[in-house]
C-alpha cells in the first residue's frame, strides 16, 4: 500500500487531484493496460456437453477421416460405372445382383465385379470393386432377379469418399474460436468427447448507492432498479467471462471495503456507481486505498462516461463505471471489454462501420470525445443516422441503437446532412420492414407490435409530429403519426399535406388536463376554469410538452402567452407527463385519456384530436406499408383500438 495511505488528508487531496486531471481516452487506455498482462488466464478441459460458448485454447487436428469410409448418398445399387455407359430407357443395361444387402453400420463382404451390382442403402459402405451408385429410381427389377439400369452414371456418382469432408491430420479448429453448435458438431464428428478451452475469467460485479434496489423488490420514492448489474453481467458472459454477482452495497465505507476484499478474489472487479466526486460517492475512495499501482485514471474526456475510474492492483484490473446506464455500458465496452476479451482468449474485436448522414445538426462539447448513439434508417438518399437523444441516464438508448458516431474532442458542431462514420453495435444488422417516425401514441405501439407479430419487423422513433412530418418528406420513414391542428380552421393534419404526401385516417383520441384526484384546483371544473385556478396559484406547477408536438400546440393555445411554473420542463410523451403528475413533480399537464387512466389520474376533457398517418406517395406501394394500412382497416383491430379508449 502506498506510503501516504496512512495520512488521510494527503490521500483525500490526491484523490481530488486525480479526478480533476481529466485525461484523454487514449491516455486512460494506455495507463490501464500498462499494468496488465493481456493474455488468457489458463486452460481447462471440458466435455462437449459443457463446451458451448467456450473459447478454444488449442489447435484441433482431426485424428480420423470424415467420413471414415466410402459412403453411399442414396438408396440404390453399388456398381462399376462403366457397366452403365450408354444405358437409356430404350436400351437399359442389365446387371446380376450379389446376394448381400449393404445397410448402414455393416461392412460389405462381397466384391462388386463387372456385370454385377449390390443393393445398398443411404449411408452404407461402398463395397470393394464398386465406384458408383445408381439411384433405385433409375432402375427396374428383372424377372430373373437382376436389375436394369436405365441411366448411365459416371464414376463417383452418389458416393462420398473417405476423407472428403475432413482428412486425417487436417486442422479443423483454431485457438480463439468461440464454440457454437456448429463447432461442437465438428468435434463430435471427429470423435472427440472433450475439448481444451481457456478458463473463463471470473468478474466480480458490485452495484453501489443508497438509491439502488434489486429488480423484483418493491420500489420506494427516489429508488432506482439495478439494471447495470444485469447489463454488465450479460456482457461479461457474451465476452467469455463468468459474472460473479456480489449484489448491492449501500453508501457505507466499511461494508464496501469488505465487499471489495471479496471481489478481489476474482480475476477482475467492476463496480457501478460512486465514481464521481460528489458526497456519498464512496467507490473511488475505497478503491483509492488499493496499491501496486492503484488508481491509474480517474476522469476521462468522454461523453458519456467522464467519471470512469480505472485501477490495477497486483496485476488485477478494477473498474468503477458511472452509475448512469448508457455511461456504464459505453465505458465498459471502451475500457473493460478489450481486457476481458484478452483474458478469455478471444481476439480483439473488429467492429464494423458504415457511412451514414446525420439528418440534423448536432452540437458537442469541445474537449471531450462524444459517443452519439444513433438509429439507422435506409432512405432514397442513402443511410440516415438518427440521434437517439435519450441521455446517459437512459436504460433503453443502448439497446435500441444500431451504432454510434464518435465526435472528436476538438469538434463542436456536426452540420445537418454531414457524412459520419457509424460504428455498428451488432453484427448482421438488418433494416426494419417498416419505419415509423413521429408523435408517440400507445395505440401506434400496439399496432406496430401486431404488425411485427405477423412477420414485419418495425422500428419507431418518437420525435413529435413536426419531426415526423419532416422525416417523411425527406424519405427517412414509411409513416409518420401526427396530430397537428390548423388554428385557423380547427381541422387536423390535412393542411400540412403537399402533392408528395398521402394522409391515412387513423383514430381519434381525447386530449385533456391530467391532475391528481382530489386536487380542488382541478376537480369538477371545466378546463378553462382549471387553468385559471392553476395560473393564479404560484405553487401550481405545469409539466409541458416538447416543441413540435401536437400537444404542445394545445398547451400554448390554452395558456395564450402565459408562462406558469414548469413551462420550461418539456416531457417527450404523454406517459412522461402522466408520470410527472402522478409522482408529484408537477401538478398538471396535457395528455390523452388512455394514459391518464393508466396512471390513475383525474382527467378533464379538452379536445378530441385526430391521430393520423402521413405516408410518402413514393413509399406507399412498399409491402410493409400496405400491410400496415390493411391492418388499420381490419374490424378486429379497430375493435381493439376502441377497447383501448380510441375512437375509429
Amino acid at each position: 500500500m502506498p506510503e501516504n495511505s496512512r495520512r488521510p488528508g494527503v490521500r483525500s487531496a490526491a484523490r481530488q487531484e486525480q479526478f480533476l486531471e481529466v485525461i484523454t481516452r487514449d491516455e486512460a487506455t494506455a495507463r490501464f493496460r500498462r499494468h496488465l498482462t493481456l493474455a488468457p488466464l489458463g486452460r481447462e478441459t471440458v466435455p462437449l456437453a459443457a463446451a458451448r460458448g467456450r473459447v478454444l485454447a488449442s489447435t484441433v487436428v482431426s485424428p480420423v477421416d470424415v467420413p471414415a469410409f466410402d459412403r453411399s448418398n442414396v438408396d440404390g445399387f453399388a456398381l462399376v460405372a462403366a457397366d452403365t455407359f450408354g444405358a437409356m430407357e430404350e436400351s437399359p443395361r442389365r446387371l446380376a445382383l450379389n446376394e448381400e444387402v449393404v445397410e448402414p453400420g455393416r461392412a460389405p463382404s462381397e466384391t462388386v465385379a463387372s456385370g454385377r451390382a449390390t443393393i445398398i442403402a443411404t449411408g452404407g459402405m461402398l463395397p470393394r470393386g464398386a465406384d458408383a451408385v445408381i439411384m433405385v429410381e433409375q432402375t427396374e427389377a428383372t424377372e430373373d432377379g437382376g436389375v436394369e439400369c436405365r441411366h448411365s452414371v459416371p464414376p463417383g456418382q452418389n458416393v462420398t469418399f473417405a476423407g472428403t469432408d475432413i482428412a486425417r491430420g487436417e486442422t479443423v479448429l483454431r485457438p480463439g474460436q468461440r464454440l457454437t453448435s456448429r463447432e461442437i458438431g465438428v468435434l463430435a464428428a471427429i470423435g472427440l468427447a472433450e475439448v481444451e478451452v481457456w478458463r473463463r475469467p471470473k468478474v466480480a460485479i458490485v452495484s453501489t448507492g443508497n438509491e439502488i434496489v434489486a429488480p423484483g423488490s418493491a420500489p420506494r420514492p427516489g429508488a432506482v432498479f439495478d439494471s447495470n448489474a444485469a447489463i454488465i453481467g450479460a456482457a461479461v458472459e457474451e465476452l467469455g467471462g463468468e459474472p460473479v454477482q456480489l449484489g448491492i452495497v449501500a453508501d457505507d465505507d466499511a461494508r464496501l471495503q469488505a465487499v471489495l476484499a471479496r471481489a478481489l478474489e476474482s480475476d477482475m472487479v467492476i463496480l457501478s456507481g460512486g465514481t464521481s466526486k460528489g458526497a456519498g460517492d464512496l467507490s473511488y475512495r475505497v478503491v483509492s486505498r488499493l496499491g501496486n499501482p492503484g488508481i491509474v485514471a480517474h476522469g476521462v474526456a468522454l461523453k458519456p462516461g467522464k467519471p470512469v475510474c480505472l485501477a490495477v492492483t497486483d496485476g488485477k484490473p478494477v473498474a468503477i463505471l458511472p452509475g448512469f446506464p448508457t455511461s456504464a455500458i459505453f465505458t465498459f465496452h471502451e475500457f473493460v471489454a478489450p481486457v476481458l476479451r484478452a483474458f478469455a482468449g478471444l481476439p480483439p474485436e473488429r467492429r464494423q462501420s458504415i457511412t451514414a448522414h446525420l439528418p440534423m445538426r448536432v452540437n458537442s462539447d469541445r474537449g471531450r470525445t462524444e459517443y452519439l448513439l444513433v438509429g439507422l434508417f435506409d432512405t432514397e438518399r442513402g443511410t440516415v443516422a438518427y440521434p437517439m437523444g435519450k441521455g446517459s441516464g437512459s436504460v433503453t438508448a443502448f439497446s435500441q441503437a444500431d451504432g454510434f458516431v464518435t465526435i472528436g474532442q476538438h469538434q463542436e458542431i456536426v452540420e445537418a446532412d454531414a457524412p459520419v462514420e457509424v460504428q455498428l453495435l451488432g453484427a448482421g444488422l438488418e433494416a426494419p420492414g417498416l419505419v415509423a417516425i413521429g408523435s408517440h401514441c400507445v395505440g401506434l405501439d400496439w399496432l406496430l407490435g401486431e404488425l411485427q407479430a405477423r412477420g414485419t419487423t418495425t422500428r419507431a422513433m418518437h420525435v413529435g409530429s413536426m419531426g415526423g412530418l419532416a422525416a417523411v418528406r425527406r424519405g427517412e420513414c414509411d409513416i409518420a403519426g401526427i396530430h397537428l391542428m390548423d388554428p385557423a380552421t380547427g381541422t387536423y393534419n390535412r393542411h400540412l399535406l403537399d402533392d408528395r404526401l398521402l394522409l391515412v385516417e387513423g383514430y381519434r383520441r381525447l386530449q385533456g388536463l391530467v391532475f391528481r384526484h382530489a386536487d380542488p384546483r382541478f376537480e369538477q371544473r371545466t378546463p378553462v376554469d382549471a387553468v385559471a385556478a392553476a395560473l393564479v396559484d404560484p405553487g401550481c406547477t405545469l409539466v409541458n410538452r416538447n416543441p413540435g408536438s401536437g400537444t404542445r400546440v394545445l398547451v400554448d393555445q390554452l395558456l395564450d402567452g402565459r408562462r406558469p411554473p414548469g413551462y420550461g420542463v418539456q416531457a417527450k410523451s404523454h406517459n412522461a407527463v402522466a408520470a410527472a403528475v402522478a409522482q408529484g413533480r408537477a401538478d398538471w399537464g396535457l395528455a390523452i385519456d388512455t394514459v391518464a387512466a393508466q396512471y390513475g389520474l383525474g382527467f378533464l376533457p379538452l379536445q378530441e384530436e385526430h391521430y393520423d398517418f402521413v405516408v410518402s406517395k413514393a413509399r406507399a406501394a412498399r409491402p410493409a406499408v400496405e400491410a400496415f394500412l390493411a391492418l388499420l382497416q381490419e374490424p378486429a383491430v379497430r375493435s381493439r383500438l376502441q377497447a383501448m379508449g380510441f375512437r375509429t
